[in-house]
């Protein structure tokens, strides 16, 4: 069975194939084909699926019960596209793993990825309120700050905390309103 990082290269592909051809179609249609090629009603249903065929996609830990729980994905609410992609996307260096809209002219659901963490970024009204914060665990937290600061991104210059609970903290707001804590243990 092919992963989900197969399948968004196959998007990739595709797009780029077509595109030579005069065939102009987005990244979230080429998506959506193969989704299709892979007999699976949409893009959101494949990458469920896919991401059950990993090497292994059960925790290796858990509770007396058996039960394991993997880690969870924050959805963030965004209004603007181009505002997150310019935040996540430029200054942060997230990867767009995969963007969503059930029709043109519908609100983008996509999730981005840097050095495993995974968000969700949504346009939808009633999937996230505004102002959430994310908690990050991070090991170099002065050398992401030094990169963020060497973007010299307009709208945020983090600073690092020494005091915060859990360890020294950059906390990055979003143009949205959403905060994420990128926390370094005490040593």
């Amino acid at each position: 069975m092919r992963s989900f990082r197969d399948a968004k290269l196959m998007a990739k592909t595709l797009r780029e194939a077509m595109a030579s051809r005069q065939i102009d179609l987005s990244h979230s249609e080429t998506l959506e084909i193969v989704a299709r090629q892979f007999g699976l009603a949409d893009w959101n249903t494949a990458a469920a699926r896919l991401g059950e065929h990993r090497a292994d996609p059960t925790p290796a830990w858990g509770d007396a019960s058996g039960v394991g729980l993997g880690s969870g994905i924050p959805i963030l609410r965004i209004f603007d596209l181009e505002k997150a992609r310019e935040f996540y996307l430029d200054f942060l260096g997230f990867t767009l793993d995969w963007e969503h809209r059930f029709g043109p002219n519908f609100p983008i659901y996509m999730q981005v990825s840097r050095s495993g963490l995974t968000l969700h970024l949504s346009e939808h009204h009633g999937d996230a309120s505004p102002g959430a914060t994310v908690f990050v665990r991070i090991k170099g937290v002065d050398a992401f700050r030094a990169e963020l600061i060497g973007k010299d991104y307009a709208y945020s210059k983090p600073s690092i905390q020494e005091d915060a609970p859990g360890g020294r903290t950059l906390q990055v707001p979003d143009p949205f309103g959403n905060r994420i804590r990128f926390t370094q243990a005490r040593d």
